[in-house]
């Protein structure tokens, strides 16, 4: 079944690293390969809105973080203005209603894990001032700002700096992201916040036993903050039975996160990574994660795929109105009332 034409869905995805994929080529390839290798699958899925993560590898850190972080940006900028006609990299609301009355995809910078800025929190400033919108403080392991969710056994809070990070974030209209945030660190924020919080790329614990998803009680705080929790299509993140994976299963943790949160607090956070990792090795050599089942999900592996989640989703029986807020409803209202 499709949507009823009048009410045509905004799809709007929290989490695809292609900015990395795009970052590899020499700068005066960003805009040209964007345009060749990744728009096309944006527009086959029906991408309305894409944040693009800035995720700097560890070969950059420490020392290169903050040079690598600025390259990702200005690669964001490049591509845009390089593909105007179809893509407008957006600040606000305005922006991103702007972008989408034209037929635009709007598309949105985040700092993945920020490890640019270190300790430095007045850099959120310049990096606001540079177009970012949204920012998490720590991705599997310790920061200067919080410890990721993989040292959960640390029951370690927010540090000062942390702290800080957040209330600079609020100041400035950032979204805050606590996806990869430690459970410790996800508590603390909750206790602190005063704005509507963002998970751009996480699953139910509920329905997967891993450190990376969010228990119920989390998934309630970021509801009650106001915000979006944006379910995450990982094969790791969404089973641990192999056999299992496919696009039912990502409506699985959309329905619990929906049951849990209310439906105006869920939305997608596709993170597809084989598409992106497939873009990043070179030809000469051999891809030792194409068998890694943290990689590989038959069917749903790039944008292009992103309708086999709507109809997933129809044939579960959603209505339509539901449908709509999950696929990209319920994230443009967070964009367009908080970002900014």
């Amino acid at each position: 079944m499709s949507l009823n034409p009048r009410h045509r869905a905004v799809v709007a995805d929290a989490h695809n690293d292609l900015l990395m994929a795009v970052a590899a080529r020499p700068a005066k390839r960003w805009g040209g390969y964007f345009r060749d290798r990744w728009l096309p699958q944006l527009r086959a899925g029906g991408v309305d809105i894409q944040v693009l993560p800035v995720f700097v590898d560890d070969q950059y850190r420490p020392e290169g973080a903050l040079r690598q972080t600025l390259r990702m940006v200005e690669c964001g900028h490049v591509l845009a203005e390089a593909n105007a006609d179809q893509v407008a990299l957006c600040g606000n609301g305005a922006d991103i209603d702007r972008a989408l009355a034209e037929g635009r995809i709007a598309l949105v910078l985040a700092l993945e894990s920020a490890p640019g800025v270190d300790t430095s929190v007045e850099l959120f400033s310049t990096l606001f001032r540079l177009g970012v919108r949204i920012a998490s403080i720590a991705h599997w392991g310790r920061t200067p700002l919080a410890d990721g969710s993989r040292e959960n056994a640390t029951g370690s809070r927010l540090t000062l700096p942390g702290i800080e990070a957040l209330r600079e974030m609020e100041r400035l209209g950032m979204l805050f992201d606590i996806s990869h945030l430690g459970e410790s660190g996800v508590a603390h924020v909750l206790e602190l916040t005063t704005r509507p919080l963002i998970a751009t790329h996480s699953c139910a614990r509920a329905l997967r036993d891993h450190h990376r998803n969010l228990t119920d009680d989390q998934i309630r705080g970021v509801a009650d903050t106001g915000g979006v929790v944006c379910v995450n299509f990982v094969p790791d993140f969404l089973t641990d039975d192999q056999a299992k994976v496919n696009v039912d299963r990502v409506v699985d943790h959309i329905e619990h996160i929906a049951s849990v949160a209310g439906i105006d607090h869920v939305g997608l956070g596709s993170d597809f990574l084989r598409e992106v990792m497939a873009d990043l090795t070179p030809p000469c050599c051999e891809n030792t994660d194409d068998e890694d089942p943290l990689f590989d999900f038959p069917g749903l592996a790039g944008p292009a795929d992103l309708p086999l989640v709507t109809e997933a989703m129809t044939r579960r029986g959603l209505p339509e109105e539901d449908v709509l807020k999950i696929l990209g409803g319920n994230l443009r209202r967070l964009m367009t009332t908080h970002m900014g």
